[in-house]
């Protein structure tokens, strides 16, 4: 996807009120986006899809709100004091910071479009005959490019997983790496940079206590473990979800929402028995990716990406990759996180939390298995995903936003044919029937095919249309937001339809 089709979708975003920058008015704040009226629809629609699909679709799995704030030893005791930085290197000219190792991933990328854009120039040329894997073991520029961009990966983890700086900034030197503001190469050496945000919190500066805002909000699970666990009488394995906000202080935040300072995460940490925790991770890879696929986006847009730089805290991990409009990214991280944070939260606070297994009668620890999604990343995936640009028979364009049924803003909307002749008031009666049960919008204004269009570009599943017949023999018209096809149905027989096109079990079957 081209960049100016990012520049619509970030444009679309804000022209239709989901996504405003905030603190517009002051010029704005970097990297801070705020919801708007039809953003906030399509953000809760996400959150109530995998809340139900974590807590009511599965006995043995309960949801807590943790809070923002906790005990600044939570972060001592889950590494995040000493080990949640990031390679920081400055450019001399553009006085721009970035992460080192994302201007080398960038570098890598723009080797992989190379490589790609060679493939599809071979395999038109040669058409069914295209042999890939004879082709890139054969090909002179083919080889090049593969071989670079292994050494590259290969030197970038050795890199991380050493936590060698002077490594990072030999390979942006060595590849003659620019800043993409300036163009220059003129670069700082590399430093680690906490991204944690601090604040204080008491009546006076001498007695003032140094906070943290969470970076993420899996610690408040842990750190309600055991009261989860003995007040619902929870046997393992189970798990606990969590929606929530947290922060980091992003050396650089871009990409629109996909990387900010202030951003939301639904995670379900499940807590299985030590030794199972393998056969828990490859169960949970498969039941994320289901769920991802349920609502219905192509499944060539996910891959799987197996981390080659462990955490302090895993022994496994990989990524449900989605494909954004500026490539693969991480969507969702499924980890195997072994026992360290439990184990580290009973040594820093002297609580005994082991338990007991009534099957065995033993006392163990047990092994975490995480499943973590961005919930701002889900809402980029889902809306760019989304947004068409289509050409009709009648040499007309127009927008759509087909966003998944289940997860659009409003399910219907309701539009008299015209305002006169008594259709606004049986539309109006109609509209007050259904927002009971139904989200829905009303709207009288302009034409009719304009209105379509508005519906379209707002991602409204069903338009129902209010003409002079509906007041003959009480029929209403439906159309279909993507084939635009219409049907006429009894007035009485729409709640059951829209009951059947919304209910979340035909989706997550």
């Amino acid at each position: 996807m081209s960049e100016e089709k990012f520049k619509k979708i970030i444009s679309h975003a804000k022209e239709y009120g989901f996504i405003f920058q905030s603190s517009e008015i002051y010029d704005g704040l970097s990297a801070v986006y705020d919801y708007g009226q039809n953003g906030v629809l399509l953000k809760n629609n996400i959150k109530e899809y995998w809340w139900k699909s974590m807590t009511q679709f599965n006995e043995n799995i309960v949801g807590i709100d943790s809070a923002i704030f906790s005990h600044p030893t939570t972060w001592k005791a889950s590494g995040h004091l000493d080990a949640f930085n990031d390679p920081l290197i400055d450019n001399k000219d553009s006085k721009k910071r970035y992460r080192a190792d994302n201007l080398i991933e960038d570098f890598i990328q723009k080797i992989e479009k190379k490589l790609s854009k060679l493939i599809e120039k071979n395999r038109k040329r040669f058409g069914e005959s295209f042999d890939e894997e004879t082709f890139l073991s054969t090909n002179d520029r083919a080889k090049k490019y593969k071989a670079e961009i292994n050494d590259l990966k290969s030197n970038l983890n050795k890199a991380l997983n050493e936590e060698n700086l002077d490594l990072l900034k030999e390979i942006i030197i060595s590849k003659n790496i620019s800043c993409p503001v300036s163009g220059t190469t003129y670069w700082t050496d590399v430093k680690q940079f906490n991204l944690m945000f601090n604040t204080k919190v008491g009546a006076s500066a001498e007695s003032a206590t140094e906070l943290f805002l969470r970076p993420e909000t899996a610690q408040g699970i842990f750190l309600n473990y055991l009261n989860v666990q003995k007040t619902g009488r929870m046997k393992i394995p189970f798990g606990i979800a969590q929606i929530g906000k947290a922060f980091r202080n992003e050396i650089i935040a871009r990409q629109f929402i996909f990387r900010m300072r202030e951003f939301e995460q639904m995670e379900m940490q499940f807590f299985v028995k030590p030794g199972t925790q393998k056969k828990w991770y490859e169960q949970w890879k498969k039941n994320r990716m289901e769920w991802h696929l349920s609502i219905g986006i192509n499944k060539n847009n996910y891959r799987f990406h197996d981390h080659d730089k462990l955490a302090h805290y895993a022994d496994a991990a990989c990524d449900i990759e989605f494909n954004f409009p500026f490539g693969f990214k991480e969507l969702e991280g499924i980890h195997s996180r072994t026992d360290f944070d439990l184990a580290n939260h009973e040594k820093f606070s002297s609580k005994q939390i082991k338990y007991f297994d009534p099957e065995d009668e033993s006392k163990y620890i047990p092994y975490v298995v995480e499943t973590s999604i961005g919930l701002d990343r889900m809402f980029l995936a889902v809306f760019s995903n989304s947004l068409c640009f289509e050409s009709l028979e009648d040499g007309s364009q127009r927008t759509v936003l087909k966003i998944p049924k289940i997860l659009a803003p409003n399910q219907c909307a309701i539009l008299p044919l015209v305002k006169k002749d008594g259709l606004a008031d049986f539309a109006k009666e109609l509209k007050n029937q259904l927002k009971v049960k139904f989200k829905l919008i009303y709207d009288e204004k302009d034409a009719i095919g304009r209105r379509y269009r508005r519906q379209d570009a707002l991602g409204t599943p069903f338009c129902i249309t209010v003409d002079h017949q509906t007041l003959d023999d009480k029929t209403i018209t439906i159309r279909d937001r993507d084939s635009m096809k219409q049907k006429r149905i009894k007035v009485d027989e729409l709640e059951n339809f829209l009951f059947k096109s919304f209910e979340i079990s035909n989706w997550l079957k």
